[in-house]
């Protein structure tokens, strides 16, 4: 597709969308190491697995763009190794609620910052690698929240009566 084609007009305004895209990834993943250090729960675990693969993919992509383009990239957390969930003691332990809400929130979060680096890119390439990895995480979002939906882990909010209605 030609409109896709590398644009050679600057990317000054999309730096910071990238630095913080490309942040966010790198910290994502280091709380999807710590929570595959925690859970035990087969579904968890996998669902963590795949985010994990999602966000070590798209941190690729966008190292290597930025780092063509000349974009410094973020300082970030260490990488954790795997170790054994049994070993952690339990005042520090995220629950399984805990570690799925948290990775929702992250989800979604990256929706968004993606859909909006997307719409306010001036370069098609730019627009394109945004809307690419929206799209991924909206799927991953798809799948984790019928698994949310499944055990119960999902936080809805209080119905709102506005003052003066009938109850």
């Amino acid at each position: 597709m030609s409109f896709l084609k590398r644009d050679t007009k600057s990317c000054d305004t999309q730096v910071s969308s990238f630095f913080i895209g490309n942040f966010s990834i790198d910290e994502s993943s280091v709380f999807i190491q710590i929570a595959l250090n925690t859970s035990k729960d087969d579904d968890v675990v996998k669902c963590l697995n795949e985010s994990l693969k999602q966000c070590q993919t798209q941190g690729q992509r966008f190292k290597k763009f930025m780092i063509k383009e000349g974009i410094h990239l973020p300082p970030t957390s260490e990488e954790r190794p795997l170790s054994n969930p049994d070993g952690v003691p339990l005042g520090t332990k995220l629950t399984d609620d805990e570690i799925m809400n948290g990775l929702s929130i992250k989800t979604v979060t990256s929706i968004v910052h993606c859909a909006t680096s997307a719409a306010q890119s001036i370069r098609n390439d730019v627009s394109a690698m945004f809307t690419h990895a929206m799209l991924e995480k909206m799927q991953f979002g798809a799948s984790l929240k019928d698994l949310m939906r499944k055990r119960g882990w999902i936080k809805v909010p209080p119905y709102y009566y506005p003052p003066g209605a009938p109850k």
